[in-house]
């Protein structure tokens, strides 16, 4: 019947409901927990803004009732499905989650967890954060391909946001000339857009770190990251995308850490407020809270691609503190997850010179201007030189191997 199905104005953000768990403990006593379980990730999928996710109560009428994944889609009107199971068995528990999106029967991502009881709720927060930190890149990853399948008649300003992303991710200019347009269509569409704004913002950064430096560009971006703020109060990837441009554009690093800090207050799993957030502390030179945000984002969402993000800041706090063979290893780690990104190269470079690998140092810094023929050390300070005493380590090292000034 219609009045199952959301609102109108909820329809162009992705649908999801989480079925209950199912109690395979064969003892009525554990209803509870599993039904807590539930609860947490409902709770926790909450936080993601772009997401709406169905209440409890209405997910909660399939409770103890078989259900067609299609059916569940056409009464609750959602895409997306999340179903799982708890068996609890002495002091061990074990859950399974799955992700189906409910058009194409598609199984988009599956675990397993098994843990021990000592502490219910610290299971529960763990898995909430696990489910979310999986499922947020995964529903990202459909909602892209979801977009690429329509015809364009029917795109309103989300679409065109969802198929600006994909161009956005490799941060290099001819990448983002192709997304700047699509943003620039949706917030004609949707002037208070504040992700378009964000988005916008984050490839006017690139345009201008990686295209030419003209000032123009850097104001803009800075314009559009703060219409960002004033517009997205409640939505982490907004804030942190805005936060990230705050930082290196406008180089206001206060502004721009308490920016990360509330997109960590609303999603604690959000990929661009965790990965952001790392490279920026990462160029300040604060070490320790750069390493464990890098770690968090990588443990949380291992098949992310925005993986070269904390990967990258590894490499740099890596090379900062001497350890260069370990930013050997991130930086190839985020090469591998970006292989066309000149800066990502560029640390390679910097980190083999310095282990003596001077050919192999070379090879990368021919890489770095293979990507971006325009590279030079001057440019790149402008990007990431937050912190001169931590840029001119690396300044040195690619002048070593003659990357240009």
């Amino acid at each position: 019947s219609s009045h199952t199905k959301p609102k109108a104005s909820d329809s162009d953000r992705p649908t999801l409901a989480v079925l209950p768990f199912t109690n395979m403990s064969g003892d009525p006593e554990q209803e509870y927990f599993a039904d807590g379980m539930v609860e947490e990730v409902i709770t926790g999928l909450s936080r993601i803004k772009w997401l709406s996710v169905n209440s409890r109560n209405s997910s909660f009428i399939y409770k103890n009732k078989p259900a067609a994944v299609k059916e569940v889609s056409d009464k609750l009107g959602v895409r997306y499905v999340l179903e799982g199971s708890v068996r609890k068995s002495g002091n061990r528990v074990r859950i399974t989650a799955q992700l189906i999106d409910a058009e194409t029967d598609a199984h988009l991502w599956a675990d397993k967890y098994d843990r021990s009881l000592e502490d219910i709720f610290a299971i529960q927060d763990e898995i909430t954060m696990s489910v979310i930190g999986a499922i947020e890149p995964s529903l990202r990853k459909a909602e892209i391909d979801r977009v690429k399948r329509q015809r364009p008649s029917n795109l309103n300003a989300y679409d065109l946001v969802l198929r600006a992303l994909p161009h956005i991710y490799s941060v290099m200019p001819k990448d983002a000339a192709m997304a700047i347009p699509l943003l620039e269509d949706a917030l004609k569409l949707e002037p208070n857009y504040g992700a378009a704004h964000a988005f916008l913002g984050w490839c006017l950064h690139i345009r201008f770190v990686r295209g030419g430096l003209r000032e123009e560009d850097r104001i803009a971006a800075i314009r559009n990251a703060h219409a960002a703020v004033a517009h997205s109060s409640d939505d982490a990837t907004a804030l942190a995308v805005a936060a990230f441009v705050i930082a290196v554009d406008e180089r206001d690093t206060t502004t721009a850490l308490k920016l990360f800090d509330r997109a960590l207050a609303l999603s604690n799993s959000n990929m661009f407020a965790l990965s952001g957030s790392a490279i920026t502390l990462a160029w300040m030179g604060k070490t320790e809270l750069a390493t464990e945000r890098a770690q968090r984002a990588l443990r949380l969402s291992p098949f992310d691609s925005l993986n070269w993000w904390p990967y990258q800041s590894l490499a740099v706090v890596y090379f900062h503190t001497h350890r260069y063979a370990d930013a050997v290893d991130a930086a190839r780690s985020a090469i591998n997850s970006n292989p066309t990104f000149s800066l990502l190269h560029a640390t390679l470079s910097a980190s083999l010179m310095r282990l003596g690998r001077v050919e192999e140092a070379k090879l990368a810094a021919k890489s770095v201007l293979e990507c971006q023929p325009s590279f030079t050390i001057r440019g790149t300070s402008v990007n990431v030189g937050l912190e001169p005493t931590l840029f001119e380590p690396l300044a040195d090292a690619w002048r070593e191997v003659g990357l240009p000034e």
